[in-house]
């Protein structure tokens, strides 16, 4: 059995996922309480969702009224019964087994109502209920990174979840303006991850072996495949350029394509050494020549830029009819104009030439005739 409606949303974790999802629920008009272990952190993750909700209003996503309002639902706490009133709790720890056992654990025995227990690790459902009694309740609400920015939630029962699970939270999903995406069945890293896995794995071994930089490797996703990607996926954009050309294509490219089941050598070598990225000044780029703070924030602008046109708010305006003819017939009239001028200026071009064309002809005349004459 789920529950009816959905009042009160709990959060468990603050980290990247947690504090993105509380500001989801809050901003659709939901109590929220968000649970951490420390304070310290949920002081910290509401300074982060208030700066969020500043540049959501900034972009015209929600008003100065409504940042306020979603800031007064969201309630932080280190008591993890705050979870009893909840009728969804997302759960959104680090993916760590342990970890995720324990906290389905307890709030299997805290939630006795017919609360429905998500996790949002990108753990399966059936890899989380070790310790858990109630199991038909409790299945995978994969959000991704930054979730308050990205529409699509991955969500997939596990083998004992209920029937009617997946459908009532893929409704509340989409109440709160996200884009469910549903799985038939389990399988680790969902749908997005392995996709994005596989292509970081070719685009590591290719990078690993020389055979370009990896500026010029981020180059072709950013200005090649990765344009399209954002309009149709990969089976649509393989049907639409030809499913023939591209099925002969894969057959002899895919021999050749990387199929490591660890991840490059080179790059495990950077970890062991210590490069995790722009927080150590290397990775596989070198960091201290770049600036992560602005790329990073470069993309969240885009982010936002995409939520408003999922809203509408960044679409052109399209014509009216009556505006749209008369433009049309502007266009016609100026191209049969420029035609008019094009044709006025090749025609006078060409004039001294028939002109020559012409004494040439009259000259070569009698000697045409005098040698039909003669045969």
């Amino acid at each position: 059995m789920v529950p009816g409606a959905v009042k009160t949303v709990a959060v468990i974790g603050n980290g990247l996922i947690g504090h993105g999802v509380a500001q989801v629920f809050a901003v659709a008009g939901k109590d929220v309480r968000l649970i951490g272990r420390r304070a310290e952190s949920l002081d910290g993750a509401m300074g982060k969702i208030k700066s969020s909700l500043g540049s959501f209003a900034a972009y015209g996503l929600v008003s100065a009224a409504g940042v306020k309002a979603a800031m007064k639902r969201i309630h932080p706490t280190t008591d993890m019964r705050e979870a009893a009133a909840a009728e969804l709790v997302v759960e959104a720890v680090p993916f760590v087994q342990e970890l995720q056992h324990e906290v389905f654990g307890e709030l299997d025995r805290i939630c006795t109502g017919p609360t429905i227990l998500a996790s949002s690790s990108g753990a399966l459902a059936s890899e989380l209920v070790a310790r858990v009694k109630r199991r038909d309740r409790v299945v995978a609400a994969h959000f991704w990174y930054p979730s308050q920015h990205i529409p699509a939630v991955e969500v997939c029962a596990g083998p004992e979840t209920a029937p009617d699970v997946v459908p009532w939270l893929c409704k509340v999903l989409e109440s709160v303006g996200k884009v469910p995406v549903v799985l038939n069945r389990e399988i680790r890293g969902f749908i997005g991850n392995r996709m994005q896995i596989a292509l970081l794995r070719e685009a590591w071994a290719l990078w690993a072996s020389g055979v370009a930089s990896a500026e010029m490797i981020d180059t072709v996703v950013r200005t090649s495949f990765g344009r399209r990607l954002a309009i149709t996926g990969p089976l649509e954009s393989a049907d639409v350029g030809g499913l023939e050309t591209l099925y002969n294509f894969a057959s002899w490219l895919l021999p050749d394509l990387d199929r490591d089941t660890q991840p490059s050598p080179k790059v495990g070598a950077l970890v062991k050494g210590g490069a995790k990225g722009p927080s150590t000044g290397r990775g596989v780029y070198d960091w201290k020549t770049r600036d992560a703070k602005a790329l990073v924030s470069r993309r969240m602008d885009e982010l936002l830029r995409w939520l408003q046109v999922d809203k509408g708010g960044a679409k052109k305006a399209p014509m009216k009819k009556a505006s749209a003819k008369k433009a049309s017939a502007k266009t016609s009239g100026a191209r049969k104009s420029g035609a008019r001028k094009a044709g006025r200026m090749m025609a006078k071009r060409a004039a001294p030439k028939r002109k020559a064309a012409r004494t040439t002809a009259k000259r070569a005349a009698p000697k045409r005739n005098s040698g039909r004459r003669g045969r």
